[in-house]
């Protein structure tokens, strides 16, 4: 299996505790951390055989039409504020904010390379302004830390905010942006007992993550 990393720390544990004692046979699970794009490419090969990956509302995904595919769930993008500037705008945890607002804020970001920088370059453009970057990261943990820290402002997939991360303040855009994420196999290779049962445990955990 072949999952991004908030999938890889979210929902492949939990999957890979289920399968170790599913009632119909323990399933050997090998798991490798790879971006979307380098997990549909190892499908591809046949390397892996499911690769969980994610496309955003404003950036959809090609992938490769012979795949099957299996929707886990839809992640909301949040915005994370500073819990001092989200109060000293008036704003409680969970109140559903305008990007525009944030226009002149600095921002925290995901590394160009990666889909999820240009998610935030293209929400913010739809809302008319580029942000301004202060910082780069690779790990939303880090960004998260940062915002805490009150070094700006960052959008952060629900799914992949730190477990008892730093303190900050969510809220949900007014113009929602949501990151879809599935799994995808060959062509009928669903139906083989143990990459069934794979894709069960997959959609038992982001039942439990979207609640």
């Amino acid at each position: 299996m072949a999952a991004f990393p908030s999938a890889a720390r979210a929902l492949v544990p939990p999957a890979w505790a289920a399968l170790r004692e599913h009632p119909e046979g323990p399933v050997t699970l090998r798991l490798a951390e790879h971006e979307p794009d380098e997990a549909v490419a190892a499908l591809v090969r046949r390397d892996v055989d499911v690769a969980v990956v994610h496309s955003y509302s404003l950036l959809p995904r090609d992938v490769p039409t012979s795949c099957d595919q299996r929707r886990l769930l839809d992640d909301p993008v949040l915005l994370a504020l500073p819990p001092a500037l989200a109060a000293a705008r008036g704003l409680v945890p969970n109140e559903g904010v305008a990007l525009a607002e944030f226009a002149g804020e600095p921002w925290l970001v995901p590394r160009p390379e990666e889909s999820c920088h240009e998610m935030i370059q293209r929400a913010c453009g739809a809302a008319g302004f580029v942000p301004e970057t202060v910082a780069e990261a690779t790990d939303f943990a880090v960004l998260t830390a940062l915002v805490a820290a009150g070094a700006g402002v960052a959008l952060v997939p629900r799914l992949a905010l730190p477990e008892g991360g730093a303190p900050v303040s969510l809220h949900p855009l007014s113009r929602p942006v949501t990151r879809k994420v599935f799994a995808l196999t060959g062509p009928g290779a669903g139906r083989r007992p143990d990459i069934g049962r794979a894709l069960d445990a997959l959609a038992a955990a982001a039942r439990t993550a979207s609640s």
